[in-house]
């Protein structure tokens, strides 16, 4: 089964100024990320603005997404929703579509204790192919509901589907954790983007960045340096990432994303609402510290 590793980027929605969903663009996102080099997708997780959406529009994002890759990169779709019956649908709706696998979320803002955690993905993964990779997604500080590594462990050894967990909280005693699941033959990809390198180095097989959304370059960087051997660069390039992902925010407002793949050339629009979008004032100052960074950004990724 197919894993998520090496840089996957989380990518975002692309909005029209109507607010419907671009997919043109989301076309021309999918092809950028690809040429930039990246090794995974994943749409329509929290960088995607999942919950913004409703089902059919998630289902035609994922058509989008996985139709225009053409099998070039490996895509996981996140199918987590606020219900199990539509997880499910979404679920189904991936292996239809022929994505490469899955990504489920806890439940969110309603707490759950650990046995019905495990009962909802259990019930995730019996509605998909026993072949058909999923991970679990772990991302406590938006969700309200932690995954405790037992139940994690109790789902991996129940369910030869559940591969990996996907764990967006940067806490690297979890993730060593996780990694030690499965005697170490569990995928464990952190959604931390500035810590890539240690990740790697912990035994993680890549990281879910949603900063690579608007700048892969560096990550790709980190990623071949580590690939070749390179220390010296892949910290170099990990110090120079970690600059983007403050300018961005680290995904704490989409809204910076979007204007910054404005700034790229990539028109996606704004988030949807209850978000607004950034103001000017922050918008010209954003500019100017993108202009820095690209500017010391061209020897270092030459």
């Amino acid at each position: 089964m197919k894993r998520l590793y090496g840089v996957t980027t989380a990518m975002v929605t692309p909005f029209k100024a109507s607010g419907e969903v671009d997919h043109n663009q989301l076309q021309q996102l999918t092809n950028f990320l690809i040429e930039k080099g990246v090794n995974c997708l994943y749409p329509l997780g929290t960088t995607g603005e999942m919950f913004k959406l409703s089902i059919d529009e998630r289902k035609a994002v994922a058509e989008t997404v996985v139709k225009e890759a053409n099998g070039r990169v490996t895509v996981f779709v996140h199918v987590g929703a606020m219900n199990s019956e539509e997880t499910i649908e979404l679920a189904k709706h991936a292996v239809s579509i022929k994505a490469d696998g899955i990504g489920v979320v806890t439940p969110a803002f309603f707490s759950t204790n650990e046995r019905e955690l495990y009962h909802y993905f259990k019930a995730v993964s019996e509605s998909i192919p026993a072949d058909f990779p999923m991970y679990v997604y772990n991302i406590p500080q938006c969700s309200a509901n932690d995954l405790p590594v037992s139940v994690v462990e109790e789902l991996a050894s129940d369910f030869v589907n559940i591969i990996g967990v996907k764990y967006s909280f940067p806490d690297f005693h979890r993730v060593a954790e996780y990694t030690a699941i499965n005697d170490a033959d569990f995928s464990v990809v952190p959604g931390a983007d500035k810590l890539f390198l240690p990740a790697l180095a912990l035994g993680c097989d890549g990281v879910v960045s949603g900063v690579s959304s608007v700048y892969p370059e560096p990550f790709v960087a980190i990623y071949n340096a580590y690939l070749e051997k390179d220390l010296e660069k892949a910290q170099r390039l990990q110090r120079f990432a970690a600059k983007y992902c403050e300018v961005l925010r680290g995904g704490a407002n989409l809204s910076v994303f979007k204007e910054a793949l404005n700034y790229r050339g990539l028109d996606v629009g704004d988030v949807r609402g209850p978000q607004l979008k950034i103001t000017d004032a922050e918008i010209t100052n954003l500019y100017k510290q993108l202009d820095v960074l690209t500017e010391e950004g061209k020897e270092l990724l030459a």
